[in-house]
C-alpha cells in the first residue's frame, strides 16, 4: 500500500527540500529504497516508469517500465573529451536519445512498453488511460517488480502496485531516465510512421503535440483517426467542433456521446 503522499513510509516527502539536480541521473532513489526495504538476501526489484504523449493532440500515450541491476549505465561520447550521461529524455538531443535507445535494451535487466490509444483516452480519460498503459508495461516485464518509481507527484497506478512518487525522478533515477528515453524514442518512431500516412500535420516533427503546422492542418483538413476527439482543441475549430466527443459526467467514466 502506498502512503497518502505518494511516498513509502520512512522515506522522503514531496515537501522536503531537494539539492540542485545533477546533470546525469544516478541511483539516489534506488539506494534509498533498497536500504529501507531490504528483504534478506534477495535484492529488491525496482522498476522505473515514465510516460510520454500525455499532452499531445494526436497519437497514443506511451509508458515504459525499466529495471536495472544498479550497475553503471551506458555513457555516450560527446564533443572533445566530454561524455553524455543518461538523464531525462527531454534534456538529450534526438541523436543521443536514439543512441541510448540502441544501448539500453541490452544493458537493462528488463524493460517493456505499454500504450493507450486515442480512442481509449477518449473513452476513459487520460488518468485511467495512463494507468492502463503503465499496467500493461509492468505486466509485460518477465518478473513483477517489488516497487515502482513514478516520475511526478501523483500515484496514478494505485493498488496493488507499491509506488514511490518523485518529482523530477527522470533526472535523479537511472531506471526512470532509461524508461523516459525508451518511451520517447518508441513514441517518436510511431509518430514518424503516422506522418507518412497523414502528411501535412507535422507528426514527424511535433509528435502530435500542438504546433502551427498541426493547427493549420486541423483547420483545413480536420482531425485524423489518430486524434483525440474529446480534447478542447476542437473547440477552436469551427468546421470540426461538431465531431467532439463528450464524456457524460452522470454516466461514469467510459461513457461518450456526440453533443
Amino acid at each position: 500500500m502506498t502512503d497518502p503522499t505518494g511516498f513509502l513510509p520512512g522515506l522522503s516527502s514531496a515537501s522536503a527540500p531537494r539539492p540542485r539536480l545533477p546533470r546525469v541521473a544516478g541511483y539516489e532513489i534506488e539506494h534509498e529504497l533498497r536500504d529501507a526495504l531490504a528483504d534478506g538476501d534477495r535484492p529488491l526489484r525496482i522498476a522505473g516508469v515514465d510516460e510520454v504523449g500525455r499532452g499531445a493532440w494526436a497519437g497514443p500515450v506511451v509508458v515504459c517500465a525499466a529495471v536495472a541491476d544498479l550497475s553503471p549505465p551506458p555513457v555516450l561520447r560527446g564533443r572533445g573529451e566530454r561524455t553524455v550521461g543518461l538523464t531525462d529524455s527531454k534534456l538529450l538531443t534526438e541523436t543521443h536519445r536514439e543512441s541510448f535507445a540502441e544501448l539500453l535494451p541490452e544493458w537493462l535487466d528488463a524493460h517493456a512498453i505499454g500504450a493507450s490509444s486515442p480512442e481509449e483516452i477518449d473513452e476513459v480519460g487520460m488518468t485511467e488511460a495512463l494507468r492502463r498503459a503503465a499496467v500493461r508495461a509492468l505486466e509485460a516485464l518477465p518478473v513483477p517488480p517489488d516497487i515502482v518509481i513514478l516520475d511526478g507527484k501523483h500515484d496514478f497506478l494505485r493498488r496493488p502496485w507499491r509506488v514511490r512518487c518523485e518529482v523530477k525522478a527522470d533526472q535523479r533515477s537511472v531506471t526512470v531516465a532509461a524508461a523516459s528515453v525508451l518511451a520517447k524514442v518508441h513514441r517518436d518512431r510511431l509518430m514518424t510512421v503516422l506522418d507518412e500516412e497523414f502528411p501535412g500535420y507535422g507528426f514527424g516533427e511535433s509528435a502530435g503535440y500542438p504546433s502551427p503546422v498541426h493547427q493549420r492542418a486541423l483547420e483545413e483538413s480536420g482531425p485524423t483517426p489518430h486524434h483525440r476527439m474529446s480534447w478542447s482543441y476542437l473547440d477552436d475549430l469551427p468546421r470540426w467542433r461538431h465531431l467532439k466527443k463528450h464524456r457524460d459526467p452522470l454516466a461514469g467514466e467510459g461513457q461518450l456521446s456526440l453533443l
